[in-house]
């Protein structure tokens, strides 16, 4: 390791990609970081970390986290050492997500329409029709521009040969653009002159992108459109990115009761009487969104509001349905969907999955589960989820009898070494795991991505779980400038 002090006791790991290091030296594009903080005390970086804690904490920035049916608040933990990544790496991570949005998104349309995919055999129709989160109700519906996928979150691992990889697709309701957002503004607190320094690309456009994309989907010809974002309420555990979001945006933070349908029209309740409501970005997952059409017990959607969206009277934003999309069992053929409607090769690759439905498979598995990481198809936050290599035995034969009386509701894919980056704690530089999530948004002009994203760390030492919910932290991304 190179002779800096808060580097002396890092220790690389040779079987796993380190993005500060490698080969023992640090990585080009992390030395002027290095220069940067190598002559600070211990005491001074412990200062800014005591710092980072304390803006978070008087900012609000908190997550719930639900145990026993009690919901209990956090502060998102928070890295001080930045992950960056070169301009080549990230244009194509760039590339990749594009194409397979592209994708994605007329696969969601062709599902919900003439099922092309399925009649030439490309995916089972069996896989779609028993997947949950396939939506009956949106056969035939048309969606504005036919952007089923406006906002996505693609989540990305770098195993040990360095190359990006494809976890999984977040497009029902995808969190955590808040917390990207918050890191940036924390590290220029911390560090204020490092980010011009180091030529890193801004996020802060995200929520200017983000409303420009929902006006351009109101149907009225109209240069102020009314547009809410709709939120299950303050018990929710992303609750703070709602109120953030909402406020960056200059729209109305509302709840179910806030709105009502008339005439299959959507309005919102104000002291002034109702006001027409043109666009909705709704954090309500689909079963809750209409009592009147899904789940009838729930309080937290607006009776009639599917009708609406159907008649093309308000826009939705994600659209419904997307579930289908992102099942994890799905997510397989998502290489071949890429081939099938864009004739391109993947850009970006798939870990290698194997569908536990499959009896060659649950046998292969079944054999090899100590090196095997076991989800449920439609779980997320890391829940529903068994790493073999950590895993007892009870909790294997758990999972086996599980996969058994139900194998279409699981997947398995090879434990990844996630690659690790240097992490402040205790008083020194440590590595840990961590993923990617960039943020794109899709609208009537194509997409865009944010340049940087979400890096999720896992804190506890060894472990590759970094779900927040699951003792997970964040950090700053920087994306450098070519």
């Amino acid at each position: 390791m190179e002779d800096h002090a808060i580097l002396a006791n890092y220790t690389e790991n040779p079987e796993v990609w380190d993005e500060m290091f490698g080969n023992g030296k640090i990585r080009e594009h992390y030395e002027n970081f290095v220069s940067a903080i190598e002559n600070l005390t211990p005491e001074e970086i412990t200062r800014k970390d005591e710092q980072a804690k304390k803006l978070f904490m008087s900012q609000g920035v908190t997550f719930t986290v639900y145990n026993s049916g009690e919901g209990i608040e956090k502060i998102f933990p928070f890295d001080v050492v930045p992950r960056i990544i070169i301009p080549s790496e990230w244009n194509h991570i760039a590339n990749g997500i594009k194409q397979r949005l592209k994708a994605l998104n007329i696969f969601l349309k062709d599902i919900y329409h003439q099922q092309f995919i399925l009649k030439d055999g490309i995916i089972p129709a069996k896989l779609i029709y028993s997947c949950p989160n396939f939506l009956r109700e949106m056969v035939n519906v048309d969606v504005p521009f036919d952007i089923y996928t406006h906002i996505s979150g693609v989540d990305l691992i770098r195993d040990s040969d360095g190359q990006f990889y494809v976890l999984e697709d977040n497009l029902r309701t995808p969190s955590g653009v808040s917390y990207m957002l918050e890191n940036r503004s924390i590290t220029y607190r911390i560090f204020p002159d490092l980010i011009p320094k180091n030529n890193v690309l801004p996020v802060k456009d995200y929520p200017d992108h983000l409303l420009k994309n929902l006006m351009s989907l109101s149907d009225r010809q109209n240069s102020n459109p009314t547009i809410v974002l709709l939120t299950p309420g303050m018990f929710n555990s992303a609750y703070f990115e709602h109120t953030t979001l909402a406020r960056l945006m200059g729209i109305e933070l509302v709840e179910g009761p806030d709105l009502v349908v008339e005439n299959h029209h959507v309005y919102m309740k104000t002291t002034k009487g109702l006001e027409k409501v043109d666009v909705i970005y709704r954090r309500v997952d689909d079963d809750f969104i209409d009592p009147l059409v899904f789940r009838p017990d729930s309080m937290l959607g607006v009776p009639g509001l599917y009708w609406a969206y159907r008649k093309g009277n308000v826009a939705i934003v994600n659209a419904m349905g997307n579930g289908v999309a992102d099942d994890k069992a799905v997510y397989s053929y998502v290489p071949d969907m890429i081939r099938y409607y864009l004739n391109e090769e993947p850009i970006l690759k798939n870990v290698p999955t194997y569908q536990l439905a499959d009896p060659d498979n649950r046998k292969m598995v079944f054999e090899k589960m100590n090196k095997m990481v076991i989800k449920k198809t439609n779980e997320s936050g890391g829940y529903g989820m068994l790493i073999g290599n950590a895993a007892t035995e009870k909790e294997m034969e758990t999972f086996k009898k599980a996969i058994t009386e139900d194998p279409r509701s699981y997947i398995a894919q090879p434990i990844i070494n996630l690659s690790s980056s240097p992490c402040y704690i205790n008083g020194e530089l440590q590595p840990r795991r961590v993923d990617l999530r960039p943020y794109a948004l899709y609208g009537p002009e194509g997409i865009e991505i944010v340049p940087g994203g979400l890096t999720r760390v896992a804190l506890r030492e060894g472990s590759l779980v970094v779900n927040s919910s699951q003792g997970g932290g964040s950090k700053d991304t920087w994306v450098l400038g070519s």
